[in-house]
C-alpha cells in the first residue's frame, strides 16, 4: 500500500511516470497514474474504486470511476459516481459528471459540469409494449365525460398537456 485515503481505500497499483499504456483499463481498488493512458479507464462494476491522476499523469480517453482525484490532464469525458476532486493542476478537456465535486483554484474544465442526481439510474430499461401516456390520459378523460363528470381542474401540468 502506498498511502491511505478517505473511506479506507488505499492505492494498491501504481502506473509509473515513464509508462505509457495503449488500450482500455479496468481496475478495482486504488490506482495511481503518473504515466500516460491512451484509452478508457474504468472501475470494475460493483466494487469500490479510487483513481489518482498525478500532475504528470495523462489520460486520453474516458474515465468512469467512483472516486477521482485529478491533478493531471484528461482528454475525454469524466464520470465520478462518488466524489471528484479537481486539484490545482487538473485539466479536463471534456464533459464532467459527478455526484460530489471539490474544485481547487487553478483547476480547468473545458466542457460541461453536470451533477448526477442522488439515486440516479445509470441506464433506464426500454419498456417494450408499454402503452403511451397519451392514450391512458385520454381514456380517463373519456370515462369522466361519459359519467357526466368534468375532469379534475387541479390536474398536474403533465396530465393537462396530455
Amino acid at each position: 500500500m502506498l498511502f491511505s485515503k478517505k473511506k479506507g481505500l488505499s492505492i494498491d497499483t501504481l502506473i509509473g511516470e515513464d509508462t505509457a499504456i495503449d488500450g482500455d483499463m479496468v481496475f478495482a481498488g486504488g490506482l495511481r497514474l503518473d504515466g500516460r493512458v491512451r484509452g478508457n479507464v474504468t472501475a470494475a462494476p460493483g466494487k469500490p474504486s479510487m483513481l489518482v491522476v498525478s500532475e504528470k499523469g495523462v489520460v486520453e480517453g474516458e474515465i468512469s470511476v467512483g472516486h477521482l482525484v485529478l491533478n493531471g490532464t484528461v482528454k475525454g469525458p469524466v464520470q465520478a459516481a462518488d466524489l471528484l476532486e479537481l486539484q490545482p493542476q487538473a485539466r479536463v478537456l471534456g464533459d464532467v459528471r459527478y455526484a460530489a465535486l471539490e474544485m481547487h483554484q487553478g483547476a480547468l474544465v473545458e466542457g460541461r459540469l453536470m451533477p448526477m442526481m442522488q439515486g440516479e439510474v445509470k441506464a433506464l430499461p426500454n419498456p417494450v409494449g408499454a402503452a403511451p401516456a397519451l392514450e391512458v390520459t385520454d381514456a380517463a378523460d373519456n370515462d369522466a365525460a361519459t359519467a357526466g363528470e368534468t375532469p379534475v381542474a387541479d390536474a398536474s401540468p403533465t396530465e393537462k398537456a396530455a
